[in-house]
């Protein structure tokens, strides 16, 4: 099969082509850096031709509201554009479990619309959600730094390893299409201070970590059915301290 990868140069796509090529299937990988550009087109038409399957792991640059649901609208109906006229059979999209829990999120709206547009592209096509990645906890202890203490909310996650997500999109991408949405988590639910308490004391971070409930989540309210996912969902097998070893490496 040839299995075109958009975003094919990132945390996910570069280990999702490994496990497909790993598997002898054809996988280009397509980004700007390959001449492909999905905000413009450019490039779709020639990186599509023959393909079997789309599998789309872009994020957007700018996390801003208007920003971010203009990427993932746009760059979405560029490729379903030309999946349409190349005969694409299975269009695959990574989202995040909760999109469809969390309306005051910018990000999650964007990340909504997104699959709206898919269910209605005419590709036949399957969408992944997944819980939030191990290797982003990080990141987000630093913007709910406050200068003192790191505040983010007391809700429970349900943390993944990116490379069991990519595990799981190959999966995916190899089965024929669903028409409708899956989910992925890691095997573990845990408080996010916890969680995040947990990461920064690993690399030797002495930043206090507090539980807020009232601290928001790129822009939204939590509870504790939030950032999980449902049940009888797929679930990663990278345990949380088995990542921190892993990354100590």
């Amino acid at each position: 099969m040839k299995i075109v990868v958009i975003g094919g140069s990132g945390l996910i796509g570069r280990v999702l082509i490994e496990i497909l090529q790993a598997k002898n299937h054809t996988v280009p990988s397509a980004s700007p850096r390959t001449g492909v550009d999905t905000l413009t087109g450019r490039g779709l038409a020639e990186v599509l031709a023959g393909a079997d399957t789309v599998v789309d792991v872009t994020n957007s640059p700018s996390f801003a509201d208007d920003d971010v649901l203009k990427f993932f609208t746009t760059s979405t109906r560029n490729q379903l554009a030309a999946e349409r006229d190349a005969g694409v059979r299975h269009h695959v999209a990574l989202s995040v479990c909760g999109s469809d829990r969390l309306p005051e999120s910018g990000y999650l709206r964007a990340k909504l619309a997104q699959e709206r547009l898919i269910e209605q592209g005419g590709v036949p096509y399957t969408i992944l959600r997944a819980t939030q990645f191990f290797e982003f906890l990080a990141p987000i202890a630093d913007s709910a730094f406050d200068g003192t203490s790191v505040r983010v909310p007391s809700a429970t996650m349900q943390p993944i390893a990116a490379h069991d997500v990519s595990a799981a999109l190959a999966d995916v991408a190899l089965a024929e299409p669903r028409n409708g949405v899956t989910e992925v988590g890691g095997p573990e639910r845990i408080r996010m201070d916890e969680l995040v308490r947990r990461v920064l004391a690993a690399r030797g971070d002495e930043r206090p970590v507090l539980a807020d409930p009232q601290a928001r989540y790129f822009g939204t309210p939590l509870d504790d059915g939030s950032l999980v996912a449902a049940d009888g969902a797929r679930l990663g097998t990278t345990r949380l301290a088995d990542w921190l070893r892993q990354t100590a490496r």
